[in-house]
């Protein structure tokens, strides 16, 4: 019984730090902020915004409207169309370039390194997005105001551009307390943001270093089974204690999952890749270690830190057995769980979040649902692996007047 309890108690111990400490980082976060000191105030770089396009070119076209408002000068636009059809509205722009792959590519990182084979002119950073995103009018501006500050890699807000369903506004909510707790608070503290995948600004040279490196070219040739792009990306950068700075201010927006299928489907790449990570996350956190990198350490555990509903899910469990097994744990993991929810509440509140999430959180169970029957899925990555179907595109006006809207019912601005 001994040996059981001292397992039970490792293990136990692992869930209440698990669930404790992203409270200690928004806490120590508190204490400071950002500050952005331009050591290049005359830089105007120039910028080579890549957007992906699967099956559906037209979805982008709210993207691509955007981005030729964006005041910033200095930029050019990649459309890759992969097996799209002709859209139902013209291309023709000075600073669009539209590839047709043929043959097909069926991969984003592809996608990626055909449209860097088509650069129109030589570019100081790129810049990437989903089909689906739409920008800012001042995101580009507000990316400068950071490599200004002497950043190489600078990865945006994403917001959600739809709110329009219980799954919608539960998948938003997972993003605006990531993008707190792994992304605001890491940088804050000395060390990187976590990339979301999309709204990166990445130096060029730096990127077409990932893009060639072993990894993805090992990646390119295993499909829907290679690890997420963006996984491979702050791994590479980390490796070399490169620091990604976070842009909270720099906004892009971002569609949400509507159904619980598509959540199922999406959360079922998510977690495969997460567990393709471990070791590259544990990786990290023993290099900073060695090293004595404050930067390496903490994205790795950052990183390593299981998913919410795992560690939620599993900690619940764990309380349950400790009734017959060690019953003050179950205590502890109680009072763990109950800070880790007043923890979520509280950086939401923080963030703070559109009204629409809070009156959703009541749909969170059946979202993380859908999570736990993804994990049934991760066993047949080739044919439960589909992309994302993408539906809503709306405009920036449209993003901007709802926004004006959702701080108007709020009654505050964003922290």
């Amino acid at each position: 019984m001994s040996v059981l309890t001292c397992i039970y108690s490792f293990v136990a111990a692992g869930f209440t730090f698990a669930l404790v400490w992203p409270f200690v980082m928004v806490v120590a976060s508190r204490f400071r902020k950002p500050r952005l000191q331009p050591v290049q105030p005359e830089a105007q770089p120039d910028f080579a915004c890549i957007i992906t396009a699967w099956r559906n070119a037209a979805i982008a076209r709210p993207l691509v409207d955007s981005l030729l408002r964006q005041p910033w000068p200095h930029f050019h636009i990649y459309l890759v169309a992969d097996r799209c059809a002709p859209a139902d509205w013209h291309f023709d722009h000075p600073r669009l370039t539209v590839l047709h792959p043929d043959p097909p590519l069926d991969l984003k990182v592809k996608s990626i390194i055909h449209a860097t084979e088509h650069f129109v002119r030589a570019h100081d950073f790129t810049l990437v997005f989903d089909a689906d995103n739409v920008a800012h009018p001042h995101l580009i501006d507000e990316l400068v105001r950071y490599i200004r500050a002497g950043w190489r890699v600078v990865q945006a807000q994403r917001r959600a551009k739809n709110l329009d369903t219980v799954i919608a506004c539960a998948d938003a909510t997972g993003e605006f307390y990531k993008n707190y707790t792994e992304r605001y608070v890491p940088f804050v503290l000395g060390s990187s943001a976590v990339i979301s995948g999309s709204g990166m600004a990445v130096a060029t040279d730096l990127y077409r270093g990932y893009l060639y490196s072993p990894e993805i070219q090992r990646g390119k040739e295993r499909g829907k089974r290679m690890m997420q792009e963006d996984k491979i990306l702050q791994n590479w950068l980390l490796r070399r204690d490169e620091r990604i700075a976070w842009a909270r201010e720099a906004i892009v927006y971002d569609e949400k999952v509507t159904t619980p299928d598509a959540a199922r489907t999406q959360r079922s790449r998510w977690l495969f890749s997460y567990f393709q990570n471990v070791p590259h996350a544990a990786g990290l956190l023993w290099t900073g270690l060695r090293g004595r990198s404050w930067n390496q350490f903490l994205f790795g555990l950052v990183t390593l830190l299981p998913p919410l509903f795992l560690t939620v899910g599993g900690a619940a469990l764990w309380a349950l057995a400790g009734l017959w097994v060690a019953p003050v744990w179950s205590f502890v993991l109680a009072g763990a769980l109950a800070l880790f929810a007043l923890n979520v509440l509280w950086t939401l509140w923080l963030t703070p979040v559109p009204p629409a999430i809070w009156k959703a959180l009541w749909g969170l169970p059946l979202f993380i649902w859908q999570q736990v029957r993804a994990l049934f899925l991760m066993k047949n990555p080739d044919r439960n692996f589909a992309p994302t179907q993408h539906r809503h595109a709306v405009n920036v006006e449209a993003l901007l007047a709802g926004d004006a809207e959702k701080e108007k019912m709020r009654g505050s601005v964003p922290h």
